[in-house]
């Protein structure tokens, strides 16, 4: 998803980074590992920060042995200009969101001045103080994959059983 200014109210406080005072931290999760929580009244389209990591291309990410690394978690960003966020590695905490059916938080692309594509996570909904985070990763997989080897664990009604994107 882009962001454009024709998107009017809907992320109203996007275009600024959080302020000096924290908007969440990260805590166990009853969902999956940890997850990050908001420590405050949170309204809809609050920027909750940039998503950090290496970035790498294509072809980088095919020379890695990702099984051996970051205990078997990922933490992948996948941008439309081909480059992909690895937060495992010069990440920051909001690495740690989870994953949810019906998500109180969504990734959106930014384009800075310098021209640099960036990931900032925001909220789509109004979050109470101390609810977890989520997003729903739009996850694709292979043909040769099953939806059923990437299980939900979010539990809210209607959940579709799998982290793997819903397809139209």
């Amino acid at each position: 998803m882009s962001f454009t200014p024709e998107s009017g109210d809907r992320l109203r406080n996007f275009m600024t980074e959080p302020t000096c005072h924290p908007l969440f931290e990260v805590r166990a999760s009853p969902i999956h590992g940890r997850g990050v929580h908001a420590l405050h009244w949170l309204p809809r389209g609050t920027c909750l920060g940039t998503y950090e990591g290496r970035r790498y291309d294509d072809a980088a990410l095919l020379d890695i042995d990702w099984g051996q690394r970051h205990d078997g978690m990922t933490y992948l960003f996948a941008l439309s200009d081909g480059t992909t966020i690895d937060g495992a590695e010069g990440g920051n905490d909001l690495r740690f969101l989870n994953y949810a059916c019906r998500p109180n938080c969504e990734a959106v692309e930014w384009r800075e001045e310098d021209g640099c594509l960036v990931l900032r996570l925001a909220t789509v909904d109004t979050v109470a103080a101390g609810a977890e985070l989520f997003l729903d990763y739009g996850l694709v997989i292979d043909e040769s994959e099953s939806a059923l080897d990437y299980p939900c664990r979010c539990g809210l009604p209607g959940c579709r059983g799998t982290l793997v994107a819903a397809t139209t």
